[in-house]
């Protein structure tokens, strides 16, 4: 179950971050007063991890995170992120649905949202529900 993590480390000319976390999912949001400006979604950590991003001003990406273990015989590298194909928006969706279940319903609801339409047109992306500001 999402919990949120007290205390994060704020950085200064950014927007305020929150960050909620569990044994499957890592999510940070990125807040101006209360709209939501962007969220960062980490998922199936530990195994196969992916991150799907949404900002107000560049709509979605998709990546897989490298954790920088591929090379044996060399010190562990930085963890990025790099392409990666398919996202199966529904079943993250679903999933997240139950384990936002304690965190703050306007978040919960909001990134729900944007999982629900990801892969839908420009048009459709545009049309969104909740306060949004640029990021």
């Amino acid at each position: 179950m999402l919990a949120e993590i007290k205390n994060v480390r704020q950085i200064p000319g950014e927007p305020k971050r929150r960050w909620f976390s569990d044994t499957y999912f890592d999510l940070i949001v990125w807040l101006e007063a209360d709209a939501i400006l962007g969220f960062q979604l980490c998922y199936d950590k530990g195994k196969n991890e992916h991150a799907l991003t949404w900002k107000s001003s560049a709509a979605y990406t998709h990546n897989r995170v490298d954790d920088g273990e591929e090379n044996p015989g060399r010190y562990k590298a930085t963890p990025i992120l790099v392409a990666d194909g398919s996202f199966d928006n529904r079943m993250i969706a679903d999933r997240f649905l139950i384990e936002s279940a304690e965190i703050d319903f306007t978040i919960s609801l909001f990134v729900f949202d944007k999982l629900i339409r990801f892969g839908n047109n420009v048009a459709t992306l545009k049309n969104q529900p909740l306060e949004e500001k640029q990021f």
